[in-house]
């Protein structure tokens, strides 16, 4: 569902751009967009540590902390 509204968010920038809307709309919505995918990359990577990286773990393969934290590390810069 939210990546649909994101789709559409994008569909509705690229509408703009193509209408020559005033550039601080179109930088809203882009922020907007932005801040709907840090939403979904929260809520991934919540459920990849809740399952994924957790088996792993229990599994003994702790080296799942180092590409966990490699991935946070991609997502902070």
């Amino acid at each position: 569902m939210r990546l649909k509204k994101i789709e559409g968010q994008i569909r509705g920038i690229a509408g703009m751009i193509e209408r020559d809307e005033y550039c601080d709309d179109v930088q809203n919505q882009i922020s907007s967009v932005e801040a709907a995918l840090n939403g979904v990359r929260k809520m991934l990577l919540e459920v990849h540590i809740k399952s994924c990286v957790v088996e792993q773990i229990q599994d003994g393969k702790v080296s799942v902390v180092d590409e966990l934290m490699k991935t946070i590390g991609k997502m902070v810069r």
